[in-house]
């Protein structure tokens, strides 16, 4: 009787020894996802942040000359322009589509 107690348990160790090795592999292939899901994201805010840097040269010639905090003092003065508060109350909210 002692024997078939024994024989029980080990397939039982095993299947759960199989139980834990596929929980590890889920874990790690979560984390694997969550990764890439972060390049992603990180990919399209750097691309985000380029185009805008290469459409503000473009317009504003002198831009590339200026350091990131003239170029921010110089941004927050045209925000203060007259019908500069409308027209940005005009442009689509993020996530809407142009």
């Amino acid at each position: 009787m002692h024997k078939d107690h024994t024989a029980q348990e080990k397939p039982k160790k095993d299947e759960r020894a199989e139980v834990l090795k596929e929980i590890r592999q889920l874990e790690n292939r979560q984390k694997i996802l969550e990764n890439k899901q972060r390049n992603e994201e990180r990919k399209a805010r750097t691309r985000r942040l380029i185009e805008r840097g290469a459409i503000l040269e473009g317009i504003f010639p002198l831009a590339p000359d200026l350091s990131g905090v003239e170029v921010k003092a110089f941004l927050i003065a045209l925000s203060h322009l007259p019908g500069a508060a409308e027209l940005a109350a005009k442009l689509p909210k993020s996530g809407d589509k142009l």
